[in-house]
């Protein structure tokens, strides 16, 4: 089972990989490479909270197992696993509205909040699914 949970750990590490690595000075001059950027982040966000919650069902969170990413959002903040839950609700609300942005200015807006205020936030629960899941194998152990 552990393994399964580590799966998604892996692939949301790829993903966000993959996030970090664009190009945002292309990603203002070219529509093609922003679409990316945006498509990037709505998957890498998707396999975050899914990551987050298979890390909460580890650890024996209650009410981990079903569950909205909203809900599962909130659960992590309460607790502890992640901090800054106003960036979080942030990112939700701007992965759900993405699929229906056409005005430029506000792609070039997610654009930046991807770069300056997503990214971030989604190395910061990478570290903590990490800590936390080596947390529970150590655990398990005793």
């Amino acid at each position: 089972m552990v393994l399964s949970f580590m799966k998604k750990i892996d692939n949301f590490s790829s993903s966000l990989k993959i996030l970090k690595s664009a190009d945002f000075k292309q990603a203002f001059e070219d529509e093609i490479y922003r679409t990316g950027v945006v498509g990037q982040f709505n998957l890498t966000f998707e396999l975050a909270w899914k990551s987050l919650q298979a890390v909460l069902q580890i650890c024996s969170v209650a009410g981990a197992r079903a569950g909205s990413p909203r809900d599962i959002l909130k659960l992590a903040y309460k607790t502890g696993f992640i901090s800054d839950s106003e960036v979080w609700l942030l990112m939700l609300k701007k992965r759900n509205l993405s699929a229906h942005v056409y005005n430029e200015q506000d792609i070039d807006e997610l654009v930046v909040l991807i770069r300056d205020s997503f990214i971030p936030a989604l190395s910061v629960l990478e570290d903590t699914l990490r800590e936390k899941l080596e947390e529970a194998e150590l655990d398990s152990w005793d």
